[in-house]
């Protein structure tokens, strides 16, 4: 399989709530909107290597999701005290993982799960084996 682009597509029940906690709490870039008769009906983010796709669900609640997305960023505390303040629901705090990452445990407003991620300095994920 040769893959050319991928993306994840996670649907929402208010595309508005949705976008404000996206782009205006995490401060990701918008990349595309896309929508037919003139409204938007998705948005497409940047997101690292990949992109973040928000599709409007419709408002019927639905079960939540094993969907988690997972960001890795360069500084996990500073992340986690700016997200805080912002009043973002925590489901886990910050703690370096027996795994080795430092993982924050988030939520958006739609209940699905992100996984914000360091990779310190001395975790093999830094290193490349030849």
């Amino acid at each position: 399989m040769e893959v050319l682009s991928s993306r994840i597509i996670v649907r929402v029940a208010d595309l508005e709530r949705s976008r404000a906690f996206y782009e205006d709490t995490l401060g990701l870039h918008v990349y595309r909107e896309y929508g037919a008769g003139g409204g938007v009906t998705g948005v497409v983010y940047f997101l690292g290597g990949g992109f973040l796709e928000l599709t409007g669900g419709g408002s019927e609640r639905r079960e939540p999701r094993a969907s988690i997305v997972w960001i890795q960023v360069p500084d996990v505390a500073a992340e986690e005290a700016r997200l805080v303040t912002a009043g973002v629901t925590v489901r886990k705090p910050a703690e370096r993982m027996p795994w080795g990452l430092v993982e924050l445990w988030i939520e958006d407003p739609d209940g699905t799960e992100l996984r914000v991620v360091e990779v310190p300095d001395d975790h093999p994920l830094r290193r490349r084996v030849t």
